[in-house]
């Protein structure tokens, strides 16, 4: 853990108790995106906590800094010296040149992520996001980079099973136009592991405007998107960088869209069929059999 880590964490452990609903949400964006600090603004801070400016300067003050200047002097220097790419590149030269202890290493962090995913999966909440997705209109998933794989597999895997889903990356004006579509009825889940953009923001409440309902995957931002957010599920990240980042996110899919096809088996089964119709058409067999 970097000392800006730890001095934060320390500060929002001392007065996390006299915090608001609001500060809070404030406290925990500026734990998990600490290089946000130093770019943006009180008012950019609070669009990205999902609260106001005013909310952030009180938040800072109430963390025991005279206001956002002072925090930002505070962590500046572990910001420049403790980046992703600097954390990655010790944590690849820690393990060493040993390949049985490297696949210790990294298959020994994929079980303490599904683990803990598994521990903070409440069933109400993973009951109340299957209850969204089997009754959508349609599903619209969004994540940005490698966020999105786990989204496009929702999407395939939710047409496999007879239902209307699509995914994107789209940012600015071409998301605008993924948007459009959205309407009462329809659900849109947001893959967010840890870093919340404007995008992001400006989408979630626009899918609540348009009536949809919105599902959040997340390792760490549920409490800053709360109030656009109907339901939310962790998904555990990596704290190495090195596992995959949809590792614990996909597992989670893949237990919802089980329980998803449980809802309706005959519609999976039809679905099931005409899939297999249509690959048959599409590559016939006795082609395969000469590719092979």
């Amino acid at each position: 853990m970097s000392g800006l880590e730890e001095g934060l964490s320390e500060r929002i452990r001392q007065h996390i108790g006299a915090l608001s609903a609001a500060e809070r949400r404030v406290a925990e964006y500026l734990w998990t995106h600490p290089g946000m600090i130093v770019l943006s603004t009180a008012g950019e801070l609070g669009e990205l906590s999902g609260t106001s400016d005013a909310t952030v300067v009180r938040a800072v003050k109430s963390l025991g800094y005279s206001g956002l200047p002072e925090l930002k002097r505070a962590i500046g220097q572990h910001v420049v010296s403790d980046t992703p790419a600097t954390r990655l590149r010790h944590r690849v030269e820690e393990a060493g040149d040993d390949t049985a202890a490297q696949l210790d290493q990294l298959l020994a962090e994929s079980v303490d992520r599904l683990t803990e995913t598994r521990r903070l999966l409440a069933e109400p909440a993973f009951t109340a996001a299957v209850d969204l997705l089997a009754g959508a209109g349609e599903v619209l998933g969004y994540g940005l980079g490698v966020a999105e794989l786990p989204m496009r597999y929702l999407a395939t895997r939710l047409q496999r099973l007879g239902r209307r889903a699509r995914s994107t990356s789209a940012t600015g004006f071409r998301l605008a136009d993924e948007l459009l579509p959205l309407t009462d009825g329809d659900v849109f889940v947001l893959n967010a592991p840890e870093r919340l953009l404007p995008d992001m923001t400006t989408a979630a409440r626009h899918a609540r405007a348009a009536g949809a309902r919105v599902l959040l995957l997340t390792d760490a931002l549920g409490a800053t998107l709360d109030s656009q957010v109907d339901v939310t599920l962790p998904a555990v990240r990596s704290p190495s960088g090195l596992t995959h980042e949809g590792l614990t996110t996909t597992l989670v899919l893949d237990c919802l869209l089980l329980a998803v096809a449980k809802r309706d088996p005959g519609a999976v089964s039809a679905n099931t069929e005409l899939l297999a119709d249509l690959r048959d058409r599409l590559s016939p067999r006795d082609m395969r059999s000469r590719r092979t």
